[in-house]
């Protein structure tokens, strides 16, 4: 497994799926063969299926609580999988510039049967209804929150890559839960990991984000540096990903490096015996 310290945060550039932009460097902490789909993993344990608790209920239990910790990789941030599979994740993180559709791309996945998880912004989701409901009736494809306004999830308003924050509890609340509500209603059920913009969390936002019934998707590998890479690069990252790792790339941007890369990459990792899951297996 890797560690979670070689996390590539975003000095490669997450914002940069969206904005198509280099960022500023990351706030610091602070203190051919078609490969079977994988049976599911009881190591990766499921949200429960309860009705979450109340608005009112989360914002009077975190009401006045202040973080001491900022970043990508923070407790309950899932950055790893066991069994030394790779589980790859692609956002789609709508808005100006970033409400395209890499078709090309999500062909190269299902071409060689290889599962994904798909972080789906709100906006994404209203500007492509037509491949939004292709990619929901895949099942070779897990569909999961990237928030309504692709903000980073705080309690304090901190700011990633020049985007700010979600500016108390109650925003980091609707930030996850108004995107949350619109994919269960087209999907018919809540979905089970959330993404925030930019991935970047303080520890009292992921709190909430359990409260929701939905787990935090971190990353170990940044595979595309915000849509940023060339098709080089992307094969050479991917490739190169070590066993575990919950590598992150974006499918928003189709005229960008990641599907060629990934077009390269994939065939090695299949010939290597590579597996590959989705976030819930």
């Amino acid at each position: 497994m890797v560690g979670r310290r070689t996390v590539l945060a975003a000095a490669l550039g997450l914002a940069a799926g969206c904005a198509r932009a280099r960022p500023e460097p990351a706030a610091p902490e602070a203190a051919e063969p078609s490969p079977p789909l994988p049976s599911p993993s009881a190591s990766v344990t499921a949200p429960a299926t309860s009705a979450p608790p109340s608005r009112e209920a989360v914002l009077a239990r975190y009401a006045g609580q202040r973080p001491t910790r900022w970043g990508t990789d923070l407790p309950g941030v899932v950055a790893e999988v066991p069994d030394g599979a790779l589980a790859l994740t692609f956002d789609a993180c709508g808005g100006s510039g970033g409400n395209g559709y890499d078709a090309a791309l999500i062909d190269t996945l299902r071409r060689h049967r290889v599962p994904a998880t798909l972080f789906l912004n709100a906006r994404w989701i209203d500007a492509n209804p037509g491949p939004f409901g292709e990619l929901a009736a895949d099942p070779l494809f897990e569909l999961g929150n990237h928030g309504t306004a692709h903000r980073p999830l705080s309690v304090t308003g901190r700011s990633a890559y020049g985007i700010t924050g979600t500016a108390d509890a109650a925003a980091a609340y609707q930030e996850v839960a108004d995107n949350a509500a619109k994919l269960a209603g087209l999907l018919g059920q809540p979905p089970r990991w959330f993404r925030s913009g930019t991935a970047h969390y303080d520890e009292v936002a992921v709190r909430i984000v359990g409260e929701l019934g939905e787990r935090v998707a971190g990353f170990a590998v940044n595979g595309d540096a915000g849509a940023t890479f060339t098709a080089d690069q992307v094969a050479r990252t991917v490739a190169a990903a070590p066993p575990g790792s919950v590598v992150i790339s974006h499918f928003n941007h189709p005229d960008a490096g990641t599907g060629p890369g990934y077009a390269q990459a994939l065939p090695r990792l299949l010939d290597a015996g590579r597996r590959f899951v989705r976030l819930s297996d």
